[in-house]
């Protein structure tokens, strides 16, 4: 895509390095295993939906913070070269964030994060203002200090540009911070958890009477959409091996927020978005696994 045409994209949200083991199966309380590979990669749901983004298509603008450790310069230098824009992208003294994750045989993966830096970001400043406005969307997680993402979401309603919530890692959702979300990005567990029960059609009606527009992922069984008034739309998912889903979530939510900031219908984009999360979970990593445009639009093409 032309960077002249392509739509703007800014990210509020977690950079973290990833502490990647895979195993068999994860090892239960008091039990150790021996794994079959480690690998250390930057993500952090932030970082890694705004390089799925930029990947997608898009011009993405950063804000959150590293430390001024060794993994800081590295998780700057891994924005950068993904084409993302990082004057937001403020440094802290002390360590970096960081994940903990045990990816299993079947691609299935507990994660433990420490915040770090990210734990550190307190509030929105007008220079963060200043890069949301003229954005097509402002994307959100809850890696960071709930208060500080309920000023970004007030910040972004403010200079009109739409919220798009991935409300992970799953906590109680005050109000005053849904009051300024245009759409919710969840997977099954997390509608099930903020809105009580497990069936998505139930959780999509409930969610939808707290914000006016609604996905939730249901992994191989695709995503359905709602928005108030309208009737849902779901879309399935390709069936595909998996090997690592650690950021399907994340590339989900980044591809959907191009295609739609692109003017795709609801269907077209959550089909852009469920193809770019399938191409995601056949490679590891978080970041290294996220699809480049060409590579979404000829599976598109092919399926």
């Amino acid at each position: 895509m032309n960077v002249a045409t392509a739509p703007r994209i800014a990210v509020f949200g977690s950079v973290n390095m990833d502490l990647v083991a895979y195993v068999a199966t994860a090892p239960g309380s008091g039990q150790t295993v021996t794994g079959t590979e480690f690998r250390q990669v930057p993500g952090g749901k932030g970082a890694n939906q705004a390089i799925a983004a930029a990947r997608a298509g898009g011009d993405v603008t950063f804000l959150g913070a590293v430390g001024d450790d060794a993994f800081g310069t590295q998780l700057r230098s891994t924005l950068v070269e993904s084409g993302i824009e990082v004057s937001g992208l403020r440094t802290e003294a002390g360590a970096s964030g960081v994940a903990h994750i045990v990816v299993e045989g079947d691609g299935s993966n507990s994660i433990i994060v420490i915040p770090g830096a990210n734990g550190r970001v307190a509030t929105v400043g007008e220079h963060d203002v200043q890069r949301i406005a003229g954005s097509a969307a402002l994307l959100l997680q809850l890696e960071l200090p709930l208060p500080a993402v309920t000023a970004a979401a007030r910040a972004g309603r403010e200079v009109g540009v739409p919220t798009v919530l991935t409300p992970a890692p799953v906590q109680e959702l005050p109000d005053e911070l849904l009051d300024e979300v245009d759409l919710m990005v969840a997977n099954q567990h997390e509608a099930a958890a903020i809105a009580g029960g497990s069936d998505p059609l139930r959780a999509l009606d409930s969610l939808l009477e707290r914000v006016p527009e609604v996905v939730i992922t249901l992994g191989a069984d695709g995503a359905v959409h709602g928005r108030r008034g309208a009737d849902p739309v779901r879309v399935p998912a390709r069936p595909v091996a998996a090997v690592d889903t650690t950021a399907a979530g994340d590339t989900f939510c980044g591809a959907l927020a191009v295609a739609r900031a692109e003017g795709q219908p609801a269907e077209a984009a959550l089909r852009f978005a469920s193809e770019a999360a399938a191409l995601s979970v056949q490679r590891h990593g978080a970041s290294l696994s996220m699809p480049e445009r060409a590579e979404i639009d000829n599976a598109r093409k092919r399926n």
